[in-house]
């Protein structure tokens, strides 16, 4: 039993004719006629009452016709999903991110993928910048949006995202009554800084800017992640140093400060494998662009 048999049968099933089904073929009725008697001969039935005036489908096809639509619907289903799968329009993909950037960067990209990719799917992985490279190299993310950018072989990196630094402090701080904030003022005052392990970019990125202002803040805490920074901010145990994406958290009673004559900023990289073989890296790569490069 073959497709072709197949269309042949749901056609004159149709039509009831085999003239008339075979103009819709675009083929004569002898070869039409020959497929039929093919296809009862493989499934041993009949398939037409041929009378002389009017062919009419038997019981068993009239069963048979059904299953035959559900088979040509499934492989056009098939067919189309490997077309879709091909040019990256159905697939897959891994996407690693830091978590600073899950809190707005991250969400606004996967609503508008589900927009413009709604047949590929997304599973994510929150990794630290390094763990996403090594991941990346290692074939367990597809994806990655990273904070450091230091060049490797056979990656591609995309500047995606620029976002300032923000001084946090609580809600009735004195310095909150500034509408900017010098680095000077932050000397020897309780602060609350990225560990280097865990958040080596911010902590590095920060002690630059104390040290080239010849600022030496009173170091408190290090902590990883910028919600528990906040909330040690929040409890009044020091001020930071946050990226502006930390407004995202809604953390009552506190207030977030540009810094004086100074606009320093934290950095996003998209960054994938060059030699990825997956077919929705290259679609998902270009609707990310097109959505970060729009105003």
């Amino acid at each position: 039993m073959e497709l072709h048999q197949l269309r042949c049968f749901v056609m004159v099933a149709e039509e009831l004719h085999f003239g008339r089904a075979a103009q819709r073929l675009f083929m004569t009725q002898p070869p039409l006629s020959r497929q039929i008697q093919l296809l009862e001969r493989s499934l041993g039935v009949t398939l037409f009452d041929r009378g002389n005036r009017q062919v009419k489908l038997t019981t068993a096809g009239q069963h048979f016709l059904r299953d035959a639509r559900h088979v040509l619907a499934y492989t056009e289903q098939a067919a189309d999903s490997a077309r879709r799968l091909e040019h990256g329009e159905l697939g897959q993909l891994l996407l690693g991110f830091t978590a600073v950037s899950g809190y707005r960067l991250i969400p606004q990209l996967l609503e508008h993928a589900t927009q413009v990719l709604p047949n590929v799917g997304v599973d994510l992985r929150e990794m630290v910048s390094g763990a996403q490279m090594e991941a990346l190299e290692a074939g367990m993310i597809d994806i990655g949006f990273v904070r450091r950018a230091a060049a490797r072989p056979g990656i591609d990196y995309q500047l995606i995202s620029q976002e300032p630094l923000l001084v946090a402090l609580p809600e009735r701080h004195p310095l909150a009554a500034q509408a900017e904030i010098a680095l000077a003022d932050l000397d020897r005052h309780p602060f609350v800084m990225y560990s280097q392990d865990e958040g080596g970019y911010f902590y590095d990125r920060i002690a630059g800017l104390f040290s080239l202002a010849g600022v030496c803040p009173d170091y408190r805490y290090f902590l990883g992640q910028t919600h528990s920074i906040l909330g040690l901010v929040k409890a009044g145990l020091g001020l930071a140093i946050v990226p502006a994406a930390a407004r995202e958290l809604y953390l009552g009673h506190l207030q977030f400060r540009p810094l004086q004559g100074t606009q320093p900023h934290a950095e996003v990289y998209m960054v994938v494998r060059r030699d990825n073989a997956n077919p929705a890296v290259g679609p998902f790569l270009r609707m990310a662009a097109t959505y970060f490069a729009s105003p």
